[in-house]
């Protein structure tokens, strides 16, 4: 923990905190980088994020290591132990300065740049070259002051409201809660590359009022900013059906590739492009068959056999893709040609196609009055057109299935921040009110969290090479189901 307050990036951060807590009569005996010592640690304890906690962390401390630390400090009267109410008056020193003058339910810079700090300053450097690829998602976290009640009484947390989350009960698909939302970006692995620790690079916290699918965009922006690479972007449908200039044109922009669930109102033929119909993400023939352009993603009880038959359909489907011939250029522009002079289909409008194999589709029926991608070679596609449905893969094919399964990363995240036997940021979780507080010992859960990730991948590596050493295979975790059928054969005097 030493060493990730030590590294440059945090080191700034707090001296750049340090710098604007206001001086008193006698120096404050818990400085800035103690104080961040203190949460990281109660936090990689799995306590709660009390200031208590932090506190008996601090005194826990080897006794070599406590006047170094500002933890035993010499008095005049003689040594002199940090009190609690020394770290709950430096708390609210900084949390004072980490807070907006005027809140709008969005971290500050400084907040923001701080908790960027510390999440970057748990990932290694051989982290990043092996992926950049990263899995978005949102969760609740719930604010311990108790909700408003109209006429009656005001919260005391001011800057928390009422938000949606997925409902607890049966049938119940979402529930109200009282406080944040908070949105996390987690590290992936590439498509074909090898398996990476799923650290958290960045996060943000703010007011369910806001949007927090431009909140979290605005830190990638940031985090591209700073000279970090971007590459495949996984989210749900909760993103993707956002307005295109609040997700999918921004992320574009910093060279992000998106994998993504569409919603159902974006699924399907949404107009047409110089004749070619716009269709989750994609410029088809005009021919094309209305049931493929129909087909949606497989459900998650989908057998093998109806696996098959949806991935063989979408390979027809590809055959009347408009394929690309040019990269998107500094504008967005770019340019597509037509199947059948790619020689994916064979149509009567080019000629020279009905010369190609019988195993690819045939336009019985070419229009009437053939549109410009019909009679033209190639059409050029601004980047107005599939907006929002515009990605890597073509949805929902095995391709695109495959990718976005990576996404499970982010729902991992949230789920260790939420497990009972170590932190659950919970309700009663973090007792202090306010945003700033709030997303400091956030940022600290998620650095904890981090490390634990860390170690665990390591241990693993480690075992793998152990075992590649002594010439044994590399351990892999199973799955091990049992069915009703096995329970009730294996039981004994069990009827035949």
């Amino acid at each position: 923990m030493e060493a990730l307050v030590g590294s440059p990036e945090v080191a700034g951060r707090v001296a750049e905190i340090e710098a604007a807590l206001p001086i008193g009569v006698r120096p404050r005996q818990l400085s800035a980088r103690t104080w961040l010592l203190g949460l990281l640690l109660s936090q990689a304890d799995g306590r709660p994020a009390h200031l208590t906690r932090a506190h008996e962390a601090l005194l826990g401390l080897p006794e070599a290591d406590r006047p170094r630390l500002g933890v035993l400090a010499c008095w005049r009267a003689g040594p002199h132990t940090l009190t609690y109410r020394q770290v709950e008056h430096t708390n609210r020193l900084i949390c004072s300065v980490l807070a907006k003058a005027e809140p709008d339910g969005a971290p500050s810079g400084l907040a923001q740049g701080l908790s960027d700090a510390i999440l970057e300053a748990t990932v290694p450097a051989w982290a990043p070259e092996l992926s950049a690829s990263l899995a978005l998602d949102w969760t609740d976290l719930e604010s311990f002051a108790r909700p408003p009640v109209p006429g009656a009484r005001e919260s005391a947390d001011k800057e928390a409201s009422w938000g949606h989350r997925s409902g607890g009960g049966p049938g119940q698909k979402t529930e109200l809660f009282f406080g944040y939302y908070l949105s996390a970006a987690t590290m992936v692995g590439e498509e074909d590359g090898p398996a990476v620790p799923e650290l958290v690079r960045r996060a943000t916290l703010a007011n369910p009022k806001a949007d927090p699918v431009p909140a979290l965009v605005g830190v990638l922006e940031r985090f591209v900013a700073t000279g970090k690479r971007l590459g495949d972007v996984i989210a749900d449908s909760g993103y993707a059906h956002r307005v295109a200039r609040n997700w999918a044109l921004r992320l574009r922009r910093l060279g992000a590739s998106l994998v993504q669930d569409l919603h159902p109102d974006d699924r399907g033929p949404q107009g047409t492009h110089e004749g070619a119909i716009c269709c989750n993400g994609n410029l088809y023939c005009p021919v094309v068959p209305e049931a493929l352009l129909r087909l949606g993603p497989l459900g998650r009880d989908a057998s093998t056999e109806e696996a098959a038959a949806h991935d063989k359909k979408m390979a027809e489907l590809a055959h009347y893709k408009l394929g690309r011939v040019s990269a998107d250029d500094e504008d967005g522009y770019h340019r597509v040609g037509c199947p059948a002079a790619m020689g994916k289909l064979r149509c009567p409008l080019r000629p020279a196609s009905m010369a190609l194999p019988h195993d690819r589709p045939s336009v019985l029926s070419p229009p009437e009055h053939p549109p410009a991608c019909c009679t033209q070679r190639t059409i050029t596609v601004p980047p107005q057109v599939n907006e929002k449905t515009r990605q890597k893969h073509d949805y929902p094919g095995p391709a695109w299935r495959r990718s976005y399964a990576r996404r499970t990363a982010a729902e991992r995240s949230n789920a260790t921040i939420k497990d009972p036997a170590s932190n659950d940021i919970s309700r009663g979780w973090c007792r202090l009110m306010g945003l700033a507080p709030l997303f400091v010992f956030v940022s600290c859960c998620l650095a904890a969290r981090n490390l634990r990730v860390l170690d665990a991948f390591e241990a693993r590596a480690a075992e793998d090479e152990r075992r590649k050493a002594a010439g044994l295979p590399s351990k892999r975790r199973r799955r091990r189901r049992k069915t009703l059928g096995d329970l009730v054969g294996s039981a004994p005097g069990a009827p035949p």
